[in-house]
């Protein structure tokens, strides 16, 4: 059975609370708040992914330290005009 819209963004918001590093505990839930209620099932299964990667490398490619790989360029993309548009 295949998981509700509604239940995989309340899911993945909670994952974006539960990190391991405290900047992305501050980034990710601010981009959760406002983006994954409108992503299509496509684009939250592509975040379920990003999700599970490490987080020093996501801080690493939000902040633009490392280039990030693909197929997360054009999300992490997102985050970051996210966060220069929503400042912490």
């Amino acid at each position: 059975m295949a998981e509700l819209h509604e239940h995989k963004v309340k899911r993945l918001h909670m994952r974006s609370m539960r990190r391991g590093i405290k900047e992305m505990d501050l980034i990710l839930p601010s981009y959760a708040s406002t983006r994954l209620a409108t992503m299509d099932d496509a684009a939250l299964s592509l975040y379920d992914e990003m999700l599970s990667e490490n987080d020093h490398d996501l801080y690493q490619w939000v902040t633009g330290q490392t280039p990030a790989p693909e197929p997360f360029t054009a999300l992490i993309a997102d985050i970051q005009i996210h966060l220069a548009a929503n400042p912490l």
